[in-house]
């Protein structure tokens, strides 16, 4: 396997058993108990802003992107970003990220937060969204709430409880 036979494409149908695949292999069956499945299953995400890494006819990586809400903020929020084992450690998951971050500005989104790791993602342009500002449906390492700022002022919207976009209580100011 060479990086140059990876292809970057976005989500199908088709796709979505495979990236059920990677994220079982990845996250196992304790992932439907995370904060971000709670948000993802009260609307699903979006196809159009999520991709897959491909080799050949192998789903290697994916990651997805859902729309989200926050006491007047609405950003993307990104996850589950998965790649198989014998594909980590090549950028492949540097790469499909860099991949959304470009889809969500070409979209006019505001903002992408996440749940991860600071060591990885910090590189790619996310930083900590302070303590308090958010919180999550369920227990998460605030530490971890890290975001991407896309228009300027838009990570500081977002306040309160982070939910699904379709299930916002607070109507965007125009």
């Amino acid at each position: 396997m060479s990086l140059a036979d990876v292809k970057y494409l976005p989500e199908t149908p088709a796709h979505g058993p495979e990236i059920e695949a990677i994220n079982d292999e990845a996250f196992g069956p304790g992932r439907f108990v995370l904060a971000a499945y709670k948000i993802r299953e009260a609307g699903g995400h979006e196809r159009a802003l999520s991709f897959v890494a491909v080799d050949g006819d192998l789903v290697v990586a994916s990651v997805r992107m859902t729309r989200i809400a926050a006491g007047a903020g609405r950003a993307l929020m990104l996850g589950p970003l998965a790649v198989r084992p014998a594909f980590k450690n090549l950028g492949i998951g540097r790469r499909l990220v860099a991949i959304t971050l470009e889809a969500a500005a070409k979209v006019g989104a505001p903002a992408v937060i996440l749940v991860g790791d600071e060591p990885y993602y910090g590189p790619l342009g996310f930083k900590r969204i302070p303590r308090g500002q958010i919180s999550m449906p369920r227990p998460v390492d605030l530490d971890r709430l890290l975001s991407h700022e896309i228009t300027p002022g838009a990570v500081a919207r977002l306040t309160g409880e982070v939910g699904h976009a379709s299930q916002a209580r607070v109507a965007e100011h125009v």
